[in-house]
């Protein structure tokens, strides 16, 4: 397939699984990616600081069979984050991603995040020094707009400032975050959807690549937002009912037949081995694949299984096995 930085030039639809902390990490990618060869998948977010000291195989790792993949850094140093995106581009991540979206305390302390929507100029800098060290594309997610901004101004500001700093694309969660007085997750559903802001930002920029992100569960509702912009990211939706991104390649682009649950859970058997056999368990693998048989008769069976056996001593692949005899 084109790569991304061509699909962005050339505004190709993209659908993407959102970054989601403590679910997207490389076992959840592996997954997902036996159900879609087109979306594009993003890590869990990881800080710049984390990047440049930490242990990198364990923070950035991932299997060429994530392929395309894109990594989200959180942050606001320039030069930390310069650091951080030339690491991960030369691990051969396929797009380095700033979160200016992220709306929780732990963000807010380290001045990254959705505060990050009230400091534009900086997240420019920030942007403008991640595009001097690599050729990968560089994209920011945002909000649109904090607490008592006006949506309007201040998401267009931003996104102005960026994209004079050379930032190649931007995905966009219709939701304003309020950083005083609600919680992370409830900044995931109260703050009403407004889709049509993102729309009117796409249509004042018809030639930069704009996907939106927020509250959406359906191909359906994929469809007709790829009438109005280029992208389309889906979070906890692609999480938790995972089934649906086995229709992804076929009913957004065109292409083949849609994916078995059945071949895909097959196919982590092999995946799973491998991860035990270089110490790891079994569960830190099958957490992810719990919700793939939602709604189908036998599903809660293999919800049982996967989340009982696997936490077990010594569990094996053969769970996976014994879960998909309970669903046939």
């Amino acid at each position: 397939m084109e790569n991304i930085k061509e699909q962005y030039k050339s505004m190709t639809k993209v659908f993407s699984v959102a970054p989601m902390m403590e679910w997207t990490d490389r076992h959840c990618r592996y997954f997902h990616r036996l159900l879609s060869k087109k979306a594009l998948l993003y890590t869990e977010m990881v800080t710049a600081p984390a990047v440049i000291h930490g242990d990198r195989a364990h923070l950035i790792g991932f299997d060429e069979a994530e392929h395309p993949v894109a990594q989200q850094l959180g942050g606001s140093d320039p030069e930390q984050l310069a650091e951080a995106t030339r690491i991960c581009a030369d691990f051969g991540y396929d797009e380095i991603n700033l979160n200016v979206g992220c709306p929780s305390d732990r963000v807010q302390s380290g001045m990254f995040g959705a505060c990050l929507m009230a400091e534009p100029d900086l997240v420019a800098r920030c942007v403008e020094a991640m595009k001097k060290v690599t050729n990968v594309p560089i994209t920011v997610k945002c909000r649109i707009g904090i607490d008592d901004q006006n949506e309007e101004e201040a998401l267009d500001i931003l996104v102005d400032k960026v994209l004079e700093a050379g930032c190649d694309g931007l995905t966009v969660h219709a939701r304003k975050a309020w950083l005083q007085g609600l919680s992370p997750k409830e900044n995931r559903d109260i703050p009403p959807l407004n889709y049509d802001r993102v729309y009117r930002l796409k249509q004042r920029l018809p030639d930069v690549h704009i996907a939106i992100n927020g509250g959406i569960k359906t191909l359906e509702e994929c469809a007709e937002h790829f009438q109005h912009v280029d992208g389309v990211m889906l979070g906890r939706a692609a999480y938790q009912s995972p089934a649906l991104l086995a229709r992804v390649d076929c009913d957004l682009f065109g292409e083949g037949e849609p994916v078995d649950p059945f071949a895909a859970a097959e196919g982590m058997i092999p995946y799973i081995d491998a991860h035990i056999a270089r110490g790891g368990r079994a569960s830190q693998v099958t957490r992810h694949m719990i919700g793939l048989f939602q709604s189908r008769p036998g599903a809660k069976r293999w919800r049982q299984i996967l989340t009982v056996e696997s936490v077990k001593p010594g569990a094996t692949s053969d769970l996976v096995l014994e879960a998909l005899k309970a669903l046939r």
